[in-house]
């Protein structure tokens, strides 16, 4: 009879992951310019980012971001989401506030395509992670800590994170 063993279910996590890393990229976007970065995150970088997010939760006094580290340190891998910040330039767009792009830029602001767009990956990814069964959740605590950690290219500014699981039961329900 044929067994599967941990390394069997670590290579099917792996290729899970690799599928919402394409799901993700097929999504669409604005103006079809594609912003998006993905990675996939396991051993030591993943330990570093779970770290990352323990040190904020001090530093803040956000105590959520510990229960997401423990989440993290508990799961193999993790899939991260992010943009760059770069506005699509629509005329009279306005969609994110500002009158035009460099209002948007000089105060500190995001273009309403990249942040919509971001959103629609995260959701292709998580409905290809439901098709495949595999436990998840998006988290914006770990995207926090990879910027702060600087593990992505300079120019992305937006990054969430979710972790995979494949377990008996679903660490991310009933988190407390």
């Amino acid at each position: 009879m044929l067994k599967i063993d941990a390394e069997m279910e670590t290579q099917g996590q792996l290729e899970v992951a690799r599928q919402i890393c394409l799901a993700a990229r097929t999504a669409p976007k604005g103006r079809g310019k594609d912003l998006l970065t993905t990675a996939i995150v396991t051993g030591q970088e993943k330990s570093l980012i779970a770290t990352q997010m323990r040190d904020i939760a001090n530093r803040c006094e956000l105590s959520f971001f510990s229960r997401d580290a423990d989440n993290i340190d508990a799961v193999e891998l993790l899939v991260l989401i992010g943009t760059r910040k770069e506005p699509l330039g629509l005329p009279s767009c306005g969609c994110c506030g500002f009158l035009d792009c460099q209002m948007m830029l000089s105060a500190g602001g995001y273009c309403s395509f990249n942040v919509g767009d971001l959103g629609i990956a995260l959701g292709s990814a998580v409905s290809r992670a439901a098709d495949m069964r595999i436990d998840n959740r998006i988290m914006y605590s770990v995207g926090k800590a990879v910027l702060e950690l600087g593990l992505l290219d300079e120019s992305v500014k937006l990054v969430y994170g979710i972790p995979l699981s494949a377990t008996a039961k679903n660490p991310f329900f009933d988190r407390g």
